[in-house]
């Protein structure tokens, strides 16, 4: 029978169809999610929140049934089942920021709420581990790679609100301090950029082999820098990181702008930071399991 408690694999299968189903719904009645409106210091509120709302559930578990089922792994398994075989869509469908459904998986309702959801099984399972702890041969790896994982699955998603990716056209001898989003917007930056000299060298068929910028970079800070940008070589001042991008195609060697483009992802470092926590927790697991097998 469902829902005759102890719960199990089909308890958690069917709530994460609810999960499904209700992601559908708000699809359907609110469109994608809006990430722009989880920018700063929104998102920041959120994940208090969030870590709020994993505590409570946690400090609640023995009198809520429901919250006690939430950190087995009869509810982690089916869950992650859900997340793969979102991800394996996701990767066989082309996506687009301006894609609806499963062509912009990562605003599809249904598919935050699986991840949300795992999130808060993860949350659940580390503040366990915690209360439990007597062993550091097993507990330090344990925790390094599930806290590291949940960092850098919170922090990449609601982050993401606050990462700028925009295009400068800077002309030679002439300063730059404006850039344009996506939409072609306007914005002020904090730093000035003029293009010195625009580097081109070609094949004997006269296609472009390699392209670069000669800049200096001005900041409100005071910086002055003379630098060189080139494709896959970018140059980072402040919070900024600066990439080779284009140049005008029919002047060629001869090009007298040059196209840059500027990204900033401020909670970059805590994503890292994660990933760095799981590397590390991989690298204890080995060296720790290998001494304990001798």
């Amino acid at each position: 029978m469902v829902w005759t408690k102890p719960y199990g694999m089909k308890e958690g299968f069917l709530i994460g169809g609810g999960l499904i189903i209700a992601g559908l719904m708000l699809e359907l009645c609110s469109g994608p999610v809006d990430w722009d409106a989880f920018r700063w210091p929104v998102n920041g509120i959120v994940i208090a929140g969030f870590l709020a709302l994993i505590a409570i559930i946690f400090l609640l578990r023995k009198r809520v049934y429901g919250f006690q089922f939430i950190g087995t792994y009869q509810a982690a398994i089916p869950a992650l089942v859900y997340a793969v075989v979102l991800t394996v869509i996701m990767g066989l469908k082309r996506q687009t920021a301006d894609g609806v459904w499963l062509d912009n998986m990562l605003s599809f309702w249904p598919f935050v709420l699986i991840y949300v959801y795992i999130a808060v099984i993860l949350g659940q399972i580390i503040l366990r581990r915690m209360l439990h702890f007597n062993s550091w041969r097993r507990d330090i790896p344990f925790l390094l790679n599930h806290l590291g994982l949940f960092l850098a699955m919170t922090t990449a998603t609601l982050g993401n609100a606050d990462m700028q990716r925009l295009k400068m056209i800077t002309v030679k001898g002439e300063p730059e301090w404006r850039a344009l989003t996506s939409q072609q917007q306007i914005v002020e930056m904090p730093i000035a950029i003029e293009l010195k000299e625009f580097i081109m060298e070609t094949y004997d068929d006269g296609s472009p082999r390699r392209f670069a910028s000669d800049i200096q970079i001005l900041t409100k800070t005071g910086k002055n820098i003379q630098t060189t940008v080139e494709v896959n070589k970018p140059v980072e001042v402040d919070d900024w990181k600066i990439y080779q991008y284009g140049y005008d195609t029919q002047m060629g060697t001869m090009s007298q702008y040059s196209i840059l483009e500027l990204v900033s992802d401020p909670w970059l470092p805590l994503v890292y930071t994660g990933i760095y926590m799981m590397l590390a927790g991989a690298v204890c697991m080995f060296i720790l399991g290998g001494r304990k097998r001798v």
